[in-house]
């Protein structure tokens, strides 16, 4: 059921355009709850008081835009229309422009200059980091890169055979170990098959892990100094994925993964179904990390490449 829903075929005369109208839409519908919750508050011909902030607050806040977030927002409205009634038409694009401005840049993938980018994708069991796997590999492979999956998670034989399973799907090699036996050699070999058939990029799964697991999370460390070792500058990405639904739990997570290995973007998964669309403001106000991808459905292209303006388009529209 899972693998029809995520290889569910697009009509094949759609063009460009119309595949991105269709991402836009798949965007727009998974932060629809988020969305209904913003609208809520901001009716034609109230006035911005302390009832009306203390709303916005509240709506802020059970979105997931944190505590320290809502009242910036907050303070930011009451400077501009303080007692003063106002429409949609003015206050939207007023706060559009500040969350905007929040998100800030870099949200591409940092590519390799020359030969394998190195990718290490990280997080806990059950965000979808597997999944998320299969579709940056989708993705890229439907782009013509050349790649090849390493099966770091040796803790767990099911893990295995459930990237073997994608790999197999997708027509990508996957480089793997014995169960139990130390990921760091895996991952030792699949940068080194990497390198010799000069694949474009090299994607990494690790051990699902909590960050008060520590043996896990120095094991992480290793695997960090084994491919450094091999190839200058690599891992050029380590991608942790998060779930949107924990909400700012996903922010305690973050930091703790940051101090194992340096993380220099997140995923961010389920936001569909989630008023918590706003979680990606406080944990780049946290972190100061970008968001890289985010998932808004189970389809095989429901993962996207995170694009600030259309996300905050998406948030309001």
């Amino acid at each position: 059921m899972i693998l029809g829903k995520l290889f569910g075929k697009k009509e094949p005369n759609d063009t460009p355009e119309e595949e991105q109208l269709g991402a836009f839409a798949r965007l727009r519908r998974g932060l629809g709850k988020t969305r209904a919750a913003l609208a809520s508050v901001f009716s034609l011909g109230r006035k911005l008081d302390a009832d009306l902030l203390e709303e916005v607050e509240t709506i802020l806040i059970q979105s997931d835009f944190g505590p320290a977030v809502a009242m910036e927002l907050c303070d930011d409205l009451e400077a501009a229309y303080s007692d003063r009634e106002f429409s949609p038409d003015e206050v939207v694009p007023f706060l559009k422009n500040k969350l905007r401005d929040r998100l800030g840049d870099g949200h591409s993938i940092s590519w390799a200059e020359q030969g394998t980018t190195v990718i290490v994708v990280a997080g806990v069991n059950g965000v979808g980091k597997t999944t998320s796997i299969a579709k940056l590999a989708h993705q890229w492979r439907s782009e013509g890169k050349s790649v090849i999956l390493a099966a770091g998670d040796t803790f767990r034989a099911a893990a295995i055979d459930q990237l073997g399973i994608w790999s197999e799907r997708l027509g990508v090699e996957m480089i793997r170990g014995k169960a139990g036996g130390d990921p760091a050699a895996v991952v030792f070999d699949a940068v080194r098959a990497a390198k010799e058939k000069q694949v474009d990029v090299l994607l990494i799964d690790t051990a699902g892990r909590l960050h008060t697991e520590k043996p896990l999370m120095d094991q992480l460390g290793k695997i960090g100094r084994v491919i450094g070792k091999q190839l200058e500058g690599a891992p050029h990405e380590v991608l942790q994925v998060l779930d949107a639904t924990t909400g700012q739990n996903a922010i305690l997570q973050a930091k703790a993964f940051h101090e194992v290995m340096p993380v220099t973007g997140l995923v961010l998964t389920k936001l569909d179904g989630t008023a918590r669309g706003g979680v990606i403001f406080p944990i780049m106000k946290e972190m100061g990390l970008p968001v890289k991808y985010i998932g808004v459905g189970e389809g095989i292209e429901d993962l996207q490449s995170f694009d600030p303006d259309r996300f905050i388009e998406a948030l309001f529209d």
